[in-house]
């Protein structure tokens, strides 16, 4: 898995991501009001946040297969990239839009634009075929 230091750098974002995204879409399914002010009232709201659960847990899949299989290094980094500038960006439209979240959702936003960078300084800098 991280065999270099070049391997270690390439890929330590995709730990990070999933390490923290694994967990996020656990608490999203089944516990959204222990760590957020997310409260669902509805079977809507909670398909929702079960939808999310399966989003993140799939591209946490995929991560997981780009960091123990080199063919899908490159496939792993950019979903990874795209991933977290959605997300990051999409909290910054909140923001500017509806104001400032918890503690929590800044720490986020802060997180996936830093990875999603990185991710891209990676692919930069590696060029990966």
């Amino acid at each position: 898995m991280l065999k270099t230091k070049n391997d270690f750098i390439n890929k330590i974002h995709l730990i990070i991501s999933v390490v923290i995204v694994i967990p996020v879409a656990i608490i999203y399914a089944f516990f959204p009001e222990t760590q957020f002010e997310l409260l669902p009232k509805t079977i809507d709201e909670h398909n929702f946040y079960k939808a999310i659960t399966g989003l993140y847990l799939g591209f946490s899949m995929l991560w997981i297969i780009g960091l123990t299989n080199t063919k899908y290094v490159k496939t792993a980094l950019i979903t990874n990239v795209i991933f977290m500038l959605g997300l990051g960006f999409g909290r910054l439209l909140s923001i500017s839009i509806d104001g400032f979240p918890t503690s929590g959702y800044i720490f986020g936003t802060v997180a996936e634009l830093g990875l999603g960078i990185y991710g891209l300084w990676v692919l930069k800098r590696e060029a990966l075929d």
